[in-house]
């Protein structure tokens, strides 16, 4: 029966391969971080102007369910008028012009 005979070098230099290429992976796999407040928003302004309308259609426009989706539909517009100055304060020309 032939001794093991063990490398040092020939271990470290595939573990240090092996390394880099599980890091180039894991880095290359991850998609790229993209903004979609804008669309995010407007998607909720949509879908809360719809359910307030819903309700009201359903339970009246003084029920329990029509006051909650106002509420929430008030909220989004204000997050939608918030997302709106905030676009405009970091996109100034040099003269304060839009």
């Amino acid at each position: 029966m032939k001794p093991i005979s063990f490398n040092l070098g020939s271990f470290l230099g595939k573990t240090a391969l092996a390394t880099a290429a599980l890091g180039f992976f894991l880095a290359a796999g991850a998609p790229a971080a993209k903004a979609n407040d804008w669309d995010d928003c407007n998607r909720r302004v949509s879908y809360t102007e719809w359910r307030y309308h819903e309700a009201v259609e359903h339970s009246g426009p003084y029920s329990r369910e029509a006051r909650h989706w106002a509420h929430e539909r008030h909220e989004a517009y204000e997050r939608q008028a918030h997302l709106r100055h905030e676009y405009r304060e970091h996109h100034r020309d040099r003269d304060d012009r839009y």
